[in-house]
């Protein structure tokens, strides 16, 4: 079976191209692809060739690990019926092709127990779990109460703040680009230099601005916690400052398993928005043209491949 795929042969190289699918095995479900979103984070590094060498990694890729789409076939052992609607967070599917996420694609071939069922009314939101999860697993790991600082007002900082605001965290919101300050559903939005506050004893960070440590170490209360949720190249900061507050320092990785059916089920609930996130959509025959967009435009909080045409 031949799949239509978004193949970055390197850095800054993008095309579709048609590869074959690994054949599907009895735990395996063949999934058509609805939508997928582009992560302006991980996906971002790999197409600029910044992204830190790690096991697997290498060019020619498919990228992607925010894919919503329809089972089409499964197989006995699979445990998804054919015809739900589910998220898929990757797949590795495609031969030789390095698949260092592999989500970005017209048809996969995942296993069952990889994907999670979601309800179809939520359409192209789905693709935002991987994100969501991220954001859910940035806030458990941040342990905030009472007041926190949310250092970037992209979509992962929004979700972070969402998640704070139910779980009855007031959070502020930091944001450089006046484009970005919009959007916020129950709590504020200020840029860094309206902010008089010194004494705040949680900031989440996803900036991914390595440089960004010692200004945020001022702001802290003395005891204060810094979670870093971004992806950082390198980090450090000046010492005396952090040893004088005794400062925490937190890492935030990417969801962990448990981290998406929570997810779910706050989304169910109602209990956490998908809505106004996704800002740009383009068909996926103009993958190429829409990864730019992802990663420059400061518009774009989250951009969306529709695949209905393919």
């Amino acid at each position: 079976m031949q799949s239509v795929a978004v193949v970055m042969e390197e850095p800054r190289r993008l095309k579709l191209a048609s590869l074959v699918l690994d054949e599907p095995g009895p735990a395996d479900i063949v999934v058509e692809t609805l939508w997928s979103g582009v992560s302006a984070g991980t996906e971002k590094l790999l197409y600029t060739g910044r992204m830190p060498t790690f096991p697997g990694m290498g060019y020619p890729l498919v990228p992607g690990y925010e894919t919503v789409g329809r089972v089409i076939d499964a197989g006995p052992e699979a445990g998804v019926p054919v015809g739900a609607n589910v998220f898929v967070p990757g797949a590795h599917c495609f031969g030789s092709v390095s698949v260092v996420h592999g989500g970005s694609a017209s048809h996969l071939v995942v296993p069952g127990a990889r994907v999670a069922q979601l309800d179809p009314a939520l359409g192209e939101r789905g693709v935002l779990f991987a994100l969501a999860a991220t954001a859910l697993h940035a806030v458990n790991i941040a342990d905030a109460s009472g007041e926190a600082l949310v250092v970037g007002h992209g979509a992962l900082g929004r979700l972070i703040a969402r998640i704070l605001v139910a779980r009855g965290v007031k959070p502020t919101a930091w944001e450089t680009n006046p484009v970005r300050a919009t959007g916020a559903l129950g709590y504020s939005v200020v840029a860094p230099d309206a902010d008089p506050r010194r004494d705040y004893r949680h900031i989440i960070d996803v900036s991914g601005d390595s440089k960004a440590l010692d200004a945020l170490i001022q702001r802290l209360a003395p005891h204060g916690r810094v979670t870093l949720a971004g992806f950082y190249e390198t980090v450090g900061f000046a010492f005396a400052p952090a040893f004088m507050r005794e400062v925490e320092f937190r890492i935030s990785a990417q969801w962990a398993p448990g981290d998406l059916g929570a997810t779910i089920k706050l989304v169910e609930s109602g209990a956490l928005s998908l809505d106004g996130l996704i800002t740009h959509r383009r068909d996926a025959r103009e993958a190429p043209d829409a990864y730019p967009v992802a990663f420059e435009d400061p518009t774009c909080v989250k951009m969306v491949l529709d695949w209905s045409a393919l």
